[in-house]
């Protein structure tokens, strides 16, 4: 069994944490810690991509030559491409076949799934080129964007280190200023997650995983910059709590700067989130004293964070429709619960289970843990 680590054990929460708010209505949404924050999991999960990636070129991938690290990447790109590609035609399905099952039309229209059956050609064409996305199904394809532009960002930080997050933080501060955003098709509207101002928390993920520059300021201030946090999450937990949301019309431009908006993952929202890192990073060593078992059970989620992520998806839509198909409640809710997170732990499990078979000759050591899933 492998020993947990702390990258692998917060991606695990964050995966739990989205499979339970990608279910409205669920009982146990008001558990999680979005109802007292400012960001969600979405932003943990994007800044643990980055760091991970981090200790994947400082580790495993730290002799490869330009060219090869290149190709690593993309294949992995690839990899998380596929598996939108899948999930998404699975949801499909499961749309379509609640609807005849329950004999309730209007659930092809869920999830902006209503092109996919209304105008089958262009919608299949816009799922290809991930222009047209279903909600629920929207963060894998920035992922995939941020993937492909992987290279980029190691290599810059290879060859001009310092030219790294003022290239980023520029890129993020034009998107908020401009609008800019990429595009949807053949449903006009733009992604939810717009990958150029979500690029920026991806980008300090990965500084923040190394141990010299902005990593190594991080941990030298470790314990100040914990005492900034503070008053941060508090402020943002108060906030959250209240339901205070500013009104664009009142807010100076531009407006994204001083709003709490997802897409563009406002200041205030990124601002909360390095501040709930930087309050509970470094918990995970009292946490996996505490909590042993726990913590192995977070960190085998993590280390197969893609497959447990595409679960994770399916379940949260089966969960949906079982929960509109019983009118939910308690009893069902906790059912969901418990079979979403046994389902998410069985496939992770299963995505290991080579390892636990004899060794075979021939067959190397498996590869270091969170390796695989920058």
């Amino acid at each position: 069994m492998r020993a947990p680590n702390e990258i692998d054990f917060w991606r695990g929460f964050a995966l739990l944490t989205i499979f339970i708010n990608h279910v409205p209505g669920l009982y146990f949404e008001r558990f999680t810690f979005r109802n007292v924050s400012l960001s969600d999991s979405a932003e943990l999960f994007v800044l643990l991509a980055g760091w991970a990636m981090r200790k994947l070129i400082d580790g495993p991938a730290r002799a490869l030559s330009g060219s090869a690290l290149v190709l690593r990447l993309e294949g992995r790109a690839m990899t998380v491409y596929v598996a939108q590609t899948v999930i998404t035609e699975i949801a499909i399905a499961l749309l379509a076949a609640a609807s005849l099952l329950l004999d309730a039309p209007f659930l092809i229209d869920w999830h902006n799934a209503s092109a996919v059956f209304n105008d089958p050609v262009r919608a299949h064409i816009g799922l290809v080129l991930l222009t047209h996305q279903l909600g629920y199904f929207n963060i894998l394809p920035l992922y995939v964007v941020l993937v492909v532009g992987a290279p980029i960002i190691v290599l810059t930080h290879r060859n001009a280190a310092r030219a790294l997050l003022p290239f980023s933080f520029a890129l993020y501060a034009g998107a908020l200023a401009f609008g800019v955003n990429f595009r949807t098709w053949p449903v006009e509207g733009t992604w939810f997650f717009n990958p150029l101002a979500w690029q920026l928390i991806y980008v300090l993920g990965f500084l923040l995983g190394g141990k010299d520059g902005v990593g190594g300021f991080a941990r030298q201030w470790r314990k100040t910059l914990r005492l900034l946090a503070i008053p941060i999450v508090l402020l943002g937990a108060l906030v959250a709590v209240s339901g205070y949301s500013p009104d664009p019309i009142d807010l100076p431009s531009p407006k994204l700067l001083f709003m709490f908006d997802k897409t563009y993952l406002s200041p205030a929202r990124l601002i909360h989130s390095l501040a709930l890192a930087a309050l509970f990073g470094g918990s995970f060593a009292a946490i996996a004293r505490w909590t042993p078992r726990l913590s192995h059970f977070f960190s085998l989620l993590g280390r197969n964070s893609l497959n447990v992520f595409c679960a994770a998806s399916i379940l949260s839509l089966s969960a949906q429709i079982l929960r509109f198909a019983t009118g939910g409640g308690i009893t069902t809710d906790a059912l969901i619960v418990m079979v979403g997170f046994s389902s998410m732990g069985l496939v992770a499990w299963l995505s290991e289970w080579r390892e636990r078979l004899p060794a075979a000759p021939g067959r190397g050591p498996p590869s270091p843990s969170g390796a695989p899933s920058p």
